[in-house]
């Protein structure tokens, strides 16, 4: 039988579950020892820099696990994802999945209630990580993180590589401007109302190019917001997202996971999710090919005005797709049942 997605408070910090997870990220890298003591002072000087709020938690975390590599993994942004917004019998609901290559997270996801001067949030997420990458506060919004396409100077497969590290250095050197997901968690913190949360995405400086999916309580209150530097555009038709612009921009390359080249695979796993708006079904019938895929750790689904929240961990099958690693978890405003 399959355990249920655990529900803590903020600040209960599980060691062995999160160095679990670190385990998941990097002890399958023939040289993740040496990348995670190479990485940790970069991304370290990044997020001070930055000026996030959040370092000292990322600090503390890194001191209890007593491992390098912590700091590596809170500047790690290599993830894809498909997630739409739509109205459900209760409310504009978001749906989304989240697909990382590494095995073991799938079941090691957890919801953490956690607080701010706005209210209380529901945050799923991994132990040890600070940031907000999925998340719902009832009564007031919910909200993801797509990662954007990475920006291409050339073609081919070694400049691929090196526009990898490229874009990686372009956001370390950058001081002032938060990781999204330090954005997303302030959002929840400070945000009272679906407005304020959208100015606050539309209008912060961010890092990183990032795609949000933003729903709150009132019929229509859905948008997606795609930034790249100082641009913000905000679409609120069609609001399905996977890991490519709303719109074709010559010099980007979308983020894949699963099968098919970036461009086909964003497109199949956007209109496969898009045949879902406004269908009901069972709470996970919507996760299926392609948006599931071998890659595929978690599945989300909130709608904020009922404060409604499933989610699901998966792990690889064996057959190029993904299977349930945690039972399928619904929480009800802060109590939780299975």
């Amino acid at each position: 039988m399959l355990s249920p997605v655990p529900l803590v408070d903020a600040g209960e910090l599980r060691l062995e579950r999160a160095l679990a997870v670190r385990e998941a990220c990097l002890g399958w890298l023939p040289c993740g020892g040496l990348l995670a003591r190479l990485g940790d002072p970069i991304v370290r000087r990044w997020m001070r820099r930055a000026g996030s709020a959040y370092t000292a938690e990322i600090d503390a975390t890194a001191k209890a696990l007593k491992r390098p590599g912590i700091w590596l993994l809170h500047g790690a942004y290599l993830f894809g994802c498909t997630a739409l917004a739509d109205e459900a019998a209760d409310g504009p609901r978001l749906r989304r999945t989240l697909d990382w290559p590494f095995p073991g997270l799938g079941r090691l996801v957890e919801v953490v209630r956690q607080w701010g001067a706005a209210g209380e949030y529901l945050n799923v997420t991994w132990p040890g990580f600070v940031g907000v990458l999925t998340a719902v506060a009832p009564g007031r919004f919910a909200a993801s993180i797509n990662q954007a396409p990475m920006k291409r100077r050339s073609n081919g497969v070694l400049p691929l590589w090196l526009d990898y590290v490229l874009n990686a250095l372009g956001a370390f050197c950058i001081a002032g401007r938060l990781p999204p997901e330090h954005l997303l968690r302030q959002v929840f913190e400070t945000c009272d109302t679906f407005d304020e949360a959208r100015r606050l995405l539309q209008t912060a400086p961010v890092a990183r190019p990032v795609l949000f999916l933003l729903v709150g309580c009132a019929p229509g209150e859905r948008v997606v917001i795609e930034r790249d530097g100082e641009q913000a555009r905000t679409y609120r038709e069609g609001t399905a997202v996977a890991n490519d612009w709303q719109e074709e921009r010559p010099g980007w390359r979308p983020r894949c996971c699963g099968e098919g080249g970036p461009v086909e695979n964003n497109r199949a796993r956007r209109a496969a999710i898009v045949s879902w708006n406004g269908r009901g079904g069972s709470d996970t019938a919507w996760v299926t090919r392609p948006v599931l895929n071998g890659c595929t750790r978690l599945s989300v689904e909130m709608v904020p005005a009922s404060g409604h929240l499933i989610v699901a961990g998966w792990e690889p099958d064996g057959r190029g797709s993904a299977a349930p690693a945690t039972a399928v978890t619904a929480f009800q405003g802060f109590s939780t049942a299975v």
